[in-house]
């Protein structure tokens, strides 16, 4: 697995191969940078962003986001696994500055987030067999942690049917093979 684009392009990432974590293909991470910097539909700005990796295992889609001009990522896993290769790939890549990684449940992570920190990008990727998506939705928008204009992102399987429509306005529904990304963010107007 290789980063894709900006200062860290070709650089190669170690992934996890394991049944609970599974890695953000390349094609489908290349199409999500594409819609983020170049979809009319979209108005958060990559260059100099607060990012927010859930879920993240190895880190492939947060240490894209620091290769192509993100001030920083926080990473959150639970996984050790995933965590330990996390670590790795940033020391290897020299990015520990930009990086905060948070070693535990989402839950936790959002009881001790400090409030201050907000988020233009929000990235999850839980794995597909999970089905507490929508909670973890509702959990950032009443810890209130994402900027005014701000973009949230979620990796699930084609055939899942997540009801967004209580919680997030969907900008945009991509779908490739098994994966479907979806594009949205808390407008004022979604209880």
């Amino acid at each position: 697995m290789r980063i894709i684009g900006g200062f860290l392009k070709g650089k190669k990432i170690v992934f996890l191969k394991s049944v609970t974590t599974r890695p953000l293909r390349d094609f489908i991470k290349e199409s999500i940078f594409n819609i983020i910097i170049h979809s009319n539909l979209i108005n958060v700005s990559l260059e100099n962003a607060n990012i927010l990796d859930l879920y993240s295992g190895v880190g492939s889609f947060g240490i894209e986001c620091i290769s192509r001009g993100a001030k920083k990522t926080t990473f959150v896993e639970k996984d050790k696994k995933a965590l330990e290769i996390l670590k790795k790939n940033v020391e290897h890549l020299k990015i520990k500055q930009k990086c905060k990684i948070f070693e535990n449940q989402i839950v936790s992570f959002f009881n001790q987030t400090n409030k201050d920190d907000r988020f233009e990008i929000i990235f999850l990727d839980p794995p597909f067999s999970e089905n507490f998506l929508i909670e973890d939705l509702k959990r950032i928008k009443n810890c209130n942690i994402f900027k005014k204009n701000h973009l949230i992102i979620a990796h699930r399987e084609n055939k899942s049917k997540d009801d967004f429509s209580q919680i997030m306005n969907v900008i945009a529904t991509k779908r490739y093979g098994r994966s479907k990304i979806i594009f949205g963010n808390f407008s004022s107007n979604v209880a």
